[in-house]
């Protein structure tokens, strides 16, 4: 059993944003050109597999063009001293690329697919996806991505983390989407919570937080100063 200081770091689109990767929320509903409903529902999958199969192969070949920025690797210099959990509600592998040895992906994985008939059935997978890609069972294979109206299998996992925090960092995320954003309410009220963001939104979880300390920031700048602030402070 450890006794270090442990660490949760929440991390949300802003995050990945400055190493090139677009976010639907920032362009109205859409997703480079897509509406969101389309690739990345259920829905949309049934509608039109192809159209969702293209989507994340462009999202997949654009991850091969990126690189972890300073927000990624300050996060994997908190393991230097602290036992340090990454929860992000990004399907990047940057995080894991900058170094960081404990992710929990809430929302899936871009560089995983699963199984359309057995959900256990994941595979690691770096090229194109196409119809027929099939699993060992025979069936169609599909993104490992936890789309609109699907459950979140790693909330759970997650929620027990922040639950034991003592410090946690919430980057790049507007804690207004649930289930991910509730994830701040399982976090004991009296610890310490730093929120970076350049244009921070004040959710009611929040607000809760006695030892609240905004950093309005983008996360390559923010993140760095709270990283070397805690390195600094704690033993």
């Amino acid at each position: 059993m450890s006794n270090k200081t442990k660490v949760v770091v929440l991390t949300g689109a802003g995050v990945s944003a400055e190493s090139g990767i677009k976010t639907f929320r920032d362009s109205g509903g859409l997703w480079e050109e897509h509406d969101v409903m389309d690739v990345a529902s259920i829905e949309g999958w049934y509608r039109n597999k192809e159209l969702v199969l293209e989507f994340y192969n462009a999202r997949r070949r654009q991850l091969k063009e990126v690189s972890p920025n300073a927000a990624h690797e300050a996060i994997k210099r908190l393991e230097s001293r602290f036992d340090t959990v990454v929860v992000t509600q990004n399907v990047d592998d940057l995080h894991e690329r900058a170094g960081s040895s404990k992710v929990i992906h809430l929302h899936g994985e871009l560089k995983k697919v699963r199984s359309t008939l057995d959900p256990e059935l994941v595979y690691e997978w770096d090229k194109d996806l196409h119809l027929g890609d099939r699993c060992e069972k025979g069936a169609q294979l599909r993104p490992h991505i936890v789309w609109f109206g699907e459950s979140v299998p790693m909330l759970e996992v997650a929620a027990r983390e922040v639950a034991n925090a003592d410090v946690v960092l919430v980057i790049g995320t507007s804690m207004q989407v649930y289930p991910a954003a509730g994830l701040i309410g399982y976090a004991p009220s009296d610890i310490q919570v730093y929120y970076i963001d350049p244009n921070p939104a004040m959710s009611f979880e929040l607000q809760r937080f006695r030892r609240l300390e905004v950093v309005p920031e983008v996360a390559t700048i923010g993140v760095p100063m709270v990283v070397d602030k805690l390195l600094n402070e704690k033993g």
